[in-house]
C-alpha cells in the first residue's frame, strides 16, 4: 500500500511539473513573440529573451533548442490555428457573404488576440520566404489563400459578389487592408476589434461614396 501511495504521489508530481513546464514554455514564447515583433527577429538574442523572462540564457535552452526553434513554434501555432479557424468558417454551410463576413471578423479577432504573432508574420516576410526552414509558413499562407478564394469564387458563382472583379486581386485588397491594421490597432484602445470589423464591412459592402 505504501508503494502504491508513493507511486501515486510521484505521478501527481510529474503532472504538476509537466503543467508548470508547459505554462513556462507558453510564457517564454509570448515574451519571444513580442520581442521578435517589436525589435526584429535578427536583432533579438537568446540573452535578450532570457533577461526579459528573468532567467539565465542556459535555462532557456532547457525549453527550446534555439531562437529559431522558438520562432518556428510561434509561427506553427499561429498559422495552424488560423487555418483551422477559417476552414471551420468556410465549411459551416453559410452563404458566401456570411462566410466572407465570418472570415473578416475572425481576422480582426486574431489581430486582437495575438497581435505580436501577426506583426511578426508581417514584419519578417522577407526572412520567412527565403529560409528553407520556414517553408511551412509559405505553404500555410497558400492554404489560407485557397480558403478565401473558394469563398469569393463561390460568391461570384451564386451571384452574391460581383463577377467582374478578379478573385485573386480582391483577396489581396482585403487581406492587406485587414492585416496591416496590426500596426495601429490597440487591444486596449477605444475601438475594439468587433467595432473595427463592423466599420470595415460597412465600407466593403456599401462603399465610401454617400
Amino acid at each position: 500500500m505504501a508503494s502504491s501511495n508513493n507511486e501515486a504521489t510521484a505521478r501527481a508530481g510529474r503532472r504538476r511539473s509537466t503543467g508548470a513546464g508547459s505554462s513556462r514554455r507558453a510564457q517564454l514564447l509570448a515574451i519571444a513573440a513580442e520581442m521578435f515583433a517589436t525589435r526584429g527577429y535578427s536583432q533579438t538574442t537568446v540573452r535578450d529573451i532570457a533577461d526579459e523572462a528573468g532567467i539565465l540564457s542556459g535555462s532557456l535552452y532547457h525549453h527550446f533548442a534555439s531562437k529559431e526553434a522558438m520562432l518556428t513554434e510561434i509561427l506553427r501555432d499561429f498559422m495552424g490555428n488560423l487555418l483551422t479557424e477559417i476552414r471551420d468558417i468556410a465549411e459551416a454551410g453559410q452563404t458566401p457573404r456570411e462566410a466572407l463576413d465570418g472570415l473578416i471578423y475572425n481576422s480582426f479577432e486574431t489581430i486582437h488576440r495575438v497581435p505580436f504573432a501577426v506583426a511578426l508574420y508581417q514584419n519578417e516576410s522577407a526572412l520567412l520566404t527565403t529560409t528553407p526552414e520556414f517553408a511551412f509558413v509559405h505553404k500555410a499562407s497558400l492554404d489560407v489563400e485557397k480558403v478565401w478564394l473558394g469563398v469569393l469564387k463561390q460568391g461570384q458563382a451564386e451571384g452574391d459578389f460581383r463577377a467582374d472583379l478578379d478573385p485573386g486581386l480582391t483577396y489581396r485588397f482585403i487581406r492587406d487592408a485587414i492585416w496591416s491594421t496590426v500596426r495601429w490597432y490597440s487591444p486596449r484602445g477605444r475601438l475594439q476589434h468587433r467595432t473595427v470589423a463592423d466599420q470595415y464591412l460597412e465600407m466593403l459592402h456599401g462603399g465610401l461614396l454617400a
